[in-house]
């Protein structure tokens, strides 16, 4: 199973499209920075190429895991031991591949694995956190929305392009 590492790096991207999108303050930005208590001068504040470049450094670093909560061919390689074993892997395993190896790789496929990774993993724990910072739901809301719209993208990008 060879993987398309464009997509990785591409689908990295949504986290930053979509946040300039999302947190507008013609779409959810003025709720954000309200229920967040900031100002506009305090986004002005910090060094926007460190912020943005972590940000997209840890978005590569999220692609991995959504790919293998949305590539179900990943799983089947982890049980031949990885990419080091495909020398060895029994012929079962390369007829399973022919036969399988590209079911399931649509945007469509992948969106849906990206939705539901958003609401049953980035919701909670954002709902969590806010919880405990004593956030109101509306600032969870928009997070959550962001992250669950973001990852949708995201596993839908990586499922059929990777």
């Amino acid at each position: 199973m060879e993987m398309n590492f464009i997509a990785f790096f591409a689908s990295a991207l949504t986290t930053l499209v979509t946040g300039f999108i999302w947190y507008n303050p013609k779409v959810f930005g003025t709720i954000w920075m309200r229920e967040a208590r900031i100002t506009q001068d305090d986004l002005k504040k910090g060094n926007m190429l460190k912020i943005f470049g972590l940000t997209y450094i840890f978005s590569l670093m999220m692609t991995i895991i959504v790919s293998a909560l949305t590539i179900h061919q990943s799983g089947a390689l982890g049980m031949i031991g990885g990419p080091p074993m495909l020398e060895s892997a029994k012929p079962s395993f390369a007829a399973f591949m022919a036969d399988y190896g590209t079911a399931y790789r649509t945007f469509k496929h992948g969106s849906l694995h990206g939705f539901l990774t958003g609401v049953f993993f980035a919701f909670p724990m954002l709902a969590i956190n806010g919880l405990f910072e004593r956030k109101s739901w509306k600032y969870i809301f928009v997070h959550a929305g962001y992250w669950i719209l973001t990852l949708t993208i995201m596993g839908g990008i990586i499922c059929a392009w990777a």
